[in-house]
């Protein structure tokens, strides 16, 4: 793709949109010298495709063209067919095109949310491909990455997807394992976990282009603050989750979470923190007002939960992924948790 490089003596009115992009007017400015290289961005939207994490993409850029008022970046956000997308809160978003041939400098950013196992057809599927093949950059915002394996573009590289959908993923590409942070930048591939995630991605993306001190602004004006590396975690510690510091504890509920499938006794649980089973009993009664044996078993419903939702695995084959002995006895403690029958939750969606 030709440079497209812009020189500007009058700033643009307020809103703007040119060939260039976007370049807004305001306040703030922080001057970038020279001639710019516009770089582009396709931003792919799949039914049901998380809100909050594409426009936490977009505004970056979009603020970076206005405090620098130049053309830094241009954006286009396509669709499947050329037509309007649902996000997961309901709210239609306008697109510009349906899945047009793009240079080979385009980064190409797949936005999904729920539904993400089987939100792109066949032809998204090959024309990612096609685009990767070429050179060029490609990704995936929240569940976007779910897509992206289903093209082949995830091998030997890293990459994560948002922490709730992380089991499911792990259940679908069984040869996969997605990262636990933030986001992952590697070669030509970009991911993030979705929400506030997205920002610091582009945020990071900024920084290599135009400098850390210039990302700064521009976090400051998203009210963002500080950006977060690549490897701060995408969920809150078990210390804060669970109101506190007892180490023991804590190490208890992570071997827990590490271990849905084949689930560790009491007895195991208690002789890894130091602990006999009758205090480990009253340590989770005093700090969590339930039964280690209670919590571990929601863990293991609230992952069943989420396989029925992301997967189209069969109750049966849930109950194993999740260590209960029958699919029966899988199905008595949903229904005592959520009120419902796993298949009658799952046709609801």
């Amino acid at each position: 793709m030709k440079a497209d490089v812009q020189k500007r003596p009058e700033p643009l009115a307020a809103g703007e949109a040119t060939d260039d992009g976007v370049i807004p007017i305001g306040v703030a400015h922080f001057p970038i010298k020279g001639p710019v290289v516009t770089r582009d961005y396709a931003f792919v939207l799949l039914p049901r495709f998380t809100l909050l994490a594409f426009s936490s993409a977009v505004e970056p850029l979009r603020i970076a063209n206005q405090l620098s008022q130049k053309p830094l970046y241009r954006w286009r956000v396509l669709s499947q067919d050329g037509r309007p997308v649902n996000s997961s809160s309901g709210i239609s978003v306008e697109v510009q095109a349906g899945l047009v041939g793009l240079p080979r400098a385009t980064s190409v950013i797949v936005c999904s949310g729920t539904d993400a196992h089987d939100a792109a057809g066949r032809p998204v599927l090959d024309w990612l491909r096609e685009h990767a093949a070429h050179g060029g950059e490609y990704g995936g915002i929240c569940t976007g990455a779910f897509t992206l394996a289903r093209a082949g573009l995830l091998a030997n590289r890293r990459y994560t997807v948002h922490w709730e959908n992380q089991a499911g993923f792990r259940e679908l590409f069984v040869d996969h394992d997605p990262s636990p942070r933030i986001y992952e930048i590697d070669g030509p591939l970009m991911t993030c976990g979705g929400g506030a995630a997205s920002t610091d991605m582009m945020l990071a993306v900024i920084a290599r282009h135009h400098g850390e001190e210039f990302a700064h602004r521009v976090g400051d004006m998203c009210l963002h603050g500080t950006p977060r590396k690549a490897e701060a975690p995408q969920t809150s510690s078990v210390a804060l989750a669970i109101g506190s510091r007892n180490t023991r504890l804590i190490r208890v509920i992570r071997l827990m979470q590490r271990n849905l499938e084949t689930p560790l006794s009491l007895e195991e649980l208690a002789d890894a923190a130091g602990y006999s089973t009758r205090q480990l009993e009253r340590q989770f009664r005093a700090v969590l007002n339930e039964t280690p044996s209670r919590y571990y078993r929601n863990l293991r419903i609230d992952l069943g939960r989420s396989l029925l939702f992301e997967t189209e695995l069969s109750v049966t084959e849930i109950a194993a992924a999740t260590g209960f002995e029958t699919a029966n006895h899988f199905a008595k403690v949903f229904r005592e948790r959520f009120g419902v029958s796993p298949r009658s939750a799952r046709a609801i969606l």
